[in-house]
């Protein structure tokens, strides 16, 4: 089954606009895009990039001695949990979300009694499991592709490639100087060390891993894509196959138009104008370090002359 899933996997560095993408991509007919950040990682990824991202971010890794029941707890999936099992705390308790995480547990072994255990099938049962038990989920009947989004797990793209045979992985990257002066503004933000050290390796394998793999791993600009969502975003679904159509030119969930990618992301207003001023929030001493940091990509990714 993992090798006739059709999957688009989202990755970016924070308040890199994987969330703006993810959701400019959430209107198509032909695509069951996921509810919220997928975060399918479990506790047992263990490698020299766990101290610097997440687990949950990460493409996971199961124990061999498991079982389909407890592969499916293992899978973090915070913002998705967390909305079904204790809707009043979720950031999300405001939208309507007719979805049972026990349910989906349920379908998910039921796919996994077919296939068998695997990293790959257990990420095709559980993306399909989802649109399976999601009740309210408005259908057009022409999905054929399944798309996640989980913040940097641009890392782990040629995991995800080797996995799953027709999967593809779509890169986003924006300006590193909106980015940090967005990322800024949490209630406990990285330093801008950290924080463009993150962002630079994202930016290396994402580099590696479009010439290793260029005809399943994409790259798009977040100020493209704000500039002009059905043109970059059609790039992407010719690639896949699929139509271009009106909806990439609008932010929706579940196909409902939002007025703004908050709180699905830090971004809130995508538009070119917003991005330009918000890195112009940075102080002249934070943007000089931010060139120094990032020069290596400032050239590659067309942001020399960006501030």
């Amino acid at each position: 089954m993992s090798d006739d899933f059709r999957f688009l996997m989202i990755g970016a560095m924070y308040e890199n606009g994987g969330n703006t993408t993810h959701r400019f991509l959430d209107g198509h007919p032909q695509m069951f895009v996921y509810p919220f950040e997928s975060q399918p990682g479990t506790k047992y990824v263990n490698d020299m990039l766990s101290s610097l991202f997440p687990l949950k971010y990460r493409w996971p890794v199961f124990p061999l001695d498991s079982s389909p029941e407890q592969d499916y707890r293992l899978i973090i999936d915070e913002e998705c949990k967390v909305r079904s099992r204790t809707p009043n705390v979720s950031k999300f308790r405001h939208i309507p979300f007719d979805f049972d995480d026990d349910d989906r547990s349920r379908i998910y072994q039921q796919y996994i009694a077919k296939t068998g255990r695997s990293r790959g099938a257990n990420m095709s049962a559980f993306f399909r499991s989802t649109f399976d038990a999601w009740k309210d989920y408005k259908r057009s009947g022409r999905e054929t592709v399944y798309v996640g989004y989980s913040p940097i797990i641009t890392v782990d793209a040629d995991k995800i490639l080797n996995d799953l045979p027709q999967a593809h992985v779509l890169h986003v990257v924006r300006n590193p100087w909106s980015a940090f002066a967005d990322t800024s503004k949490r209630p406990v933000p990285m330093s801008l060390e950290n924080y463009i050290l993150g962002w630079t390796l994202n930016q290396y394998y994402a580099l590696l891993f479009k010439e290793r793999y260029p005809d399943r791993f994409h790259i798009a600009r977040t100020e493209d894509v704000m500039q002009d969502p059905r043109a970059a975003l059609g790039k992407v679904c010719d690639k896949l196959g699929l139509e271009t159509t009106s909806s990439l030119s609008k932010i929706s969930w579940n196909g409902g138009e939002l007025g703004q990618v908050f709180p699905w992301g830090t971004i809130r207003t995508p538009t070119p104008e917003v991005n330009r001023q918000t890195a112009l929030e940075l102080s002249a001493a934070q943007i000089e370090e931010i060139r120094l940091r990032a020069r290596p990509y400032l050239e590659s990714f067309d942001y020399k002359k960006f501030v």
